[in-house]
């Protein structure tokens, strides 16, 4: 493999741009916005010369990194000659449906094409498209360039040689890849969401504050980061997404999500990218100071 189209700019998609360029491929970012391939380039940018600070890698290196990125606002245009694509748009099943049909018809049958979805079915997306054989699921982790996990979710009727191509790939990335099979959430989210969601409970139901519960979580579970925090971190609308998707497709109360998080999205207070969560984040993205909602 060389040439790798990455579908979406946003956090997860420029991630994984970033850390494909990095290993030397030639990556094609594609995004319908503009605005956001310009921000998911600046964030690259920014990100490299991290680690160009830290003495991770060379100057040389971070401009051989943006050299290798080539950004498209079209699909059918950017998906020309790719041995790989990997769509990381927002988690939404219609969206991501409507792609790959999209894949399906523009792509040729020998293209592999990958999800990094977080909780749907890689073999409901699998069954739009032509050849469902090559469809298969790299839930990368975030941040994409420092976290060396990436669940490799086969789908029904995923091929034995496509999966061991793309767990190969992940290693030739720097990444362990773990094989997990198609169930609803997979084995990250399956575990973690319930755990988050039964923190969003434990302050809804006035157990503890937003800095008590995270502090048992850090201090008592040796979490590097509470399970509050995390979730803003995530973003609360794709904590009730993935919920919901297991919530539909397990039909147990156990994954019903908390009607806080629920009142918290349709209220727009999604963490820090919209700059207030459990947290404030108006004066940092690294913020620890309570929303004023939750303060006793």
């Amino acid at each position: 493999m060389k040439t790798i189209a990455v579908i979406g700019a946003g956090t997860m998609g420029n991630g994984i741009a970033h850390t494909f360029a990095q290993s030397g491929f030639k990556v094609k970012l594609i995004d319908k916005f503009e605005k956001s391939l310009e921000k998911g380039i600046a964030t690259i940018a920014s990100n490299l010369d991290r680690m160009v600070a830290k003495g991770t890698i060379s100057e040389d290196d971070k401009h051989q990194t943006i050299s290798n990125i080539i950004t498209y606002t079209d699909i059918n245009d950017g998906v020309v000659g790719c041995d790989l694509v990997v769509e990381a748009a927002t988690e939404n099943v219609g969206l991501k449906m409507t792609i790959f049909k999209q894949l399906s018809d523009v792509c040729d049958h020998n293209v592999i094409l990958a999800t990094n979805t977080s909780s749907i079915s890689i073999t409901q997306i699998a069954a739009q498209v032509v050849h469902p054989e090559r469809v298969i699921g790299m839930h990368f982790m975030n941040p994409v360039p420092i976290m060396k996990l990436v669940e490799i979710i086969r789908g029904y009727n995923t091929s034995d040689e496509v999966t061991n191509i793309i767990m190969d790939l992940s290693v030739k990335l720097g990444k362990i890849p773990t094989e997990v099979n198609d169930y609803p959430g997979f084995v990250a989210n399956r575990i973690l969401m319930p755990m988050i969601n039964e923190s969003i409970e434990t302050l809804y139901n006035g157990v503890a504050g937003v800095q008590e519960i995270d502090t048992v979580m850090k201090l008592g579970m040796a979490h590097p980061m509470g399970p509050l925090q995390l979730a803003d971190f995530i973003g609360l609308d794709v904590c009730l997404s993935i919920l919901n998707v297991m919530y539909d497709g397990f039909k147990n109360p156990k994954y019903a999500p908390c009607p806080l998080l629920v009142n918290m999205v349709m209220a727009g207070k999604l963490g820090v990218k919209s700059g207030e969560g459990f947290y404030d984040y108006s004066e940092s993205k690294k913020s620890e100071k309570v929303s004023k909602q939750f303060l006793k």
